[in-house]
């Protein structure tokens, strides 16, 4: 089906991907995920030589966490935020915290996103007086994957990376995780881990080739 509006999107998206590192300039991805909190009834059972460690299949219940990713593909760093909720307050104030502590001096911040409700210049003015939420705001182009296009948010690999590599098992609370979590980004950051981002408009233009209007002479 074509969709004039998913490919302009994700054109647009790849563009931004293709051009090389600015410093003051820079690229950065967005997401954000929930995780279940769940803990244990019973103490599991370590590891030993010749028999696997063991943990009960009941559990408990407690409640959700959410997981705000935020990295720069071409620097390999990443930056890892838990939140009780995921309100526009809460993304308010992480859209503050990417400005004011991980990007200060930057003439710029370019920040892919899907364009999810609470993601949009409003939930500032909702959260900070007229004033901040402007001076935030400047700080900032906004840059949207299209609507089902959050495989074209690089900020998706890093939350796979997280899930796969921490998160795969039980965490009962949130400064369990966040323990754990800061652990994981150190690790990550330290090694430079960057994203081999390959999909082109070139290549799009070939295999998505039935999402592009078809012009008439």
């Amino acid at each position: 089906m074509h969709n004039g509006d998913f490919v302009s999107c994700m054109e647009r998206v790849s563009d931004v991907y293709k051009e090389a590192y600015d410093p003051l300039r820079p690229v950065v991805c967005m997401d954000e995920s929930p995780k279940q909190l769940i803990k244990e009834t019973r103490l599991p059972l370590k590891g030993k030589p010749g028999c696997d460690a063991k943990a009960d299949y009941e559990y408990e219940r407690c409640g959700v966490a959410n997981i705000f990713m935020v990295n720069e593909p071409l620097r390999g760093k990443r930056y890892v935020k838990i939140t009780q909720r995921k309100t526009k307050v809460d993304w308010a104030h992480l859209i503050k915290e990417i400005a004011d502590v991980h990007y200060p001096h930057v003439e710029k911040i370019r920040l892919v996103m899907d364009n999810l409700n609470t993601h949009k210049p409003a939930s500032l003015y909702e959260t900070f007086l007229p004033e901040e939420a402007k001076r935030i705001w400047d700080r900032f182009e906004f840059i949207y994957t299209p609507k089902h296009g959050s495989w074209l948010n690089m900020a998706e690999i890093e939350l796979h990376a997280l899930n796969r590599q921490c998160l795969n098992r039980r965490s009962g609370d949130m400064e369990t995780m966040e323990r754990e979590v800061v652990a994981w980004q150190r690790s990550r950051n330290n090694k430079g881990a960057k994203v081999d981002w390959r999909f082109t408009n070139d290549k799009a233009r070939i295999k998505l080739k039935k999402l592009y209007p078809t012009i008439l002479d």
